[in-house]
């Protein structure tokens, strides 16, 4: 038995070499079948270097970009993640965008000359062979290559050695909005290009055909915006590693307001509106009034709320839907204290009454104590034979109290300030206020509109 297992071993570390020799002959010519799947692929690629850019040591590689938007799937306002170039003295909140394009790359490679005029597209799995841009999209918060049912990717070689690199990306990129003006604003994206490692020594980017090298943003259709225009720059990025290339695609994203009337606008609008109901409501009607107000103020403030769900919490500065509900608000709340006011005021009414009731006793009342003074004074004077007439008697030396007095006169100032402060006619107050209120509001929504629609 052991002779049997002795003999086995022996026999397989004969063959193993044997067998690892084959199977690196079988690897061999599968990467030769694959270069020469392009007829003089082997030649192109012989004494490549992928790791030297072309004209390494000479002139910058000239590289022509043009772009296809296929789609920007969603715009977040809420989304308050930080990048330092939004760090500014006017600071704004980074909102992003994610929109999926169609990177391609032209750029001219001599050791790829080939004879012929022809083009070939070859197998994306070959851009491990050769050198290809380290391009980048600035500000982009995660990017990524599409992988089904291949990596999305092209490379067609041309005979004078134009090199066409292809790719297809989704990307979400950082776009500072300034929402002052929401949900009337006006929006300013930017979609950046550069590379990350080669300067402007190394490598030269270029739109190809200027505003034309973007396609695809005219066709677009977005749930909340209409792409009003857009244009190409080509600008210098100065960083402490070297001065780069840098190509921009500035596009400007108008909100449609039309769903923020419909969902805002409309139903505040209304309530402010219910509000003044109340104005057509008899003033002894307290619960209905006092429903009616209560009511109004507390939607109003679910609707306030409510706007902002859809906008970071951090974000502070005010918007020009708050101003709007602000003033429907106050609107809503004014109506309210009209009626308490109202209400306040007929009681003052009638508590002024009562006062006159009770002046017009007490005067009866000092009328009396003067005339039995009279009386006493005629008796007391009756023992000494002097005659005194009625008419006769100078009725300014007899005087009340000085308690008496006093109270008398304080009641009489007090009366006459809050007589001053009274308003006479509490019906007037609702009177004016069906006049008032809806004037002040319509001259409130003319300066509104006209103020963040065109300034």
């Amino acid at each position: 038995m052991k002779y049997i297992l002795h003999l086995t071993f022996v026999c397989l570390s004969l063959l193993t070499p044997r067998m690892c020799i084959q199977g690196n002959q079988f690897n061999i010519e599968v990467s030769r079948s694959d270069k020469l799947s392009l007829p003089g692929f082997e030649n192109l690629t012989a004494g490549y270097n992928k790791f030297l850019r072309p004209n390494f040591g000479g002139e910058p590689v000239q590289i022509a970009l043009t772009l296809d938007i296929a789609s920007i799937s969603s715009i977040s306002e809420s989304n308050m993640s930080f990048s330092p170039q939004s760090i500014s003295t006017t600071w704004l909140p980074p909102q992003d965008y994610t929109a999926t394009i169609y990177l391609r790359q032209r750029w001219t490679d001599q050791r790829l000359v080939f004879e012929g005029n022809k083009s070939f597209t070859l197998d994306a799995r070959l851009v491990e062979f050769l050198w290809v841009p380290d391009t980048y999209i600035v500000e982009s918060k995660k990017s990524f290559l599409h992988e089904v049912t291949v990596g999305n990717r092209l490379i067609r070689l041309f005979s004078n050695g134009t090199v066409l690199y292809a790719l297809r990306i989704t990307t979400t990129v950082a776009c500072n909005m300034d929402l002052s003006k929401y949900p009337m604003d006006t929006q300013t994206c930017k979609l950046q290009l550069e590379s990350w490692g080669y300067d402007g020594n190394d490598v030269e980017f270029s739109w190809l055909r200027g505003n034309d090298s973007v396609r695809g943003l005219e066709n677009l259709r977005l749930a909340q915006y209409t792409i009003q225009r857009y244009f190409t720059l080509v600008t210098r990025s100065q960083q402490e590693t070297g001065n780069y290339t840098r190509l921009v695609l500035q596009f400007e994203l108008r909100r449609n307001v039309l769903y923020f009337i419909l969902e805002t606008y409309v139903p505040s609008t209304f309530l402010v509106v219910l509000s003044w109901v109340s104005f057509w409501i008899s003033l002894d009607s307290v619960p209905a009034r006092t429903c009616i107000g209560v009511t109004t103020v507390l939607s109003m403030t679910t609707l306030m709320i409510g706007s902002r769900t859809s906008l970071p919490n951090t974000n502070c500065f005010i918007k020009a839907i708050d101003v709007y509900l602000g003033i429907c608000f106050s609107f809503v709340f004014g109506a309210l204290l009209e009626y308490a006011v109202a209400h306040y005021s007929s009681l003052q009414q009638m508590a002024a009454k009562d006062r006159g009731t009770a002046k017009e006793v007490e005067e009866v009342n000092i009328t009396n104590i003067i005339n039995s003074s009279i009386s006493s004074f005629k008796r007391k004077i009756s023992f000494a034979s002097i005659e005194i007439s009625g008419d006769n008697v100078d009725y300014s030396d007899l005087t009340m109290k000085t308690s008496d007095k006093f109270k008398f006169v304080f009641r009489d100032k007090m009366g006459r300030i809050v007589d001053y402060f009274t308003i006479q006619n509490p019906s007037n107050v609702d009177r004016y206020s069906k006049l008032l209120f809806p004037l002040i509001f319509m001259l409130a929504n003319v300066f509104y509109w006209a103020y963040y629609m065109y300034f």
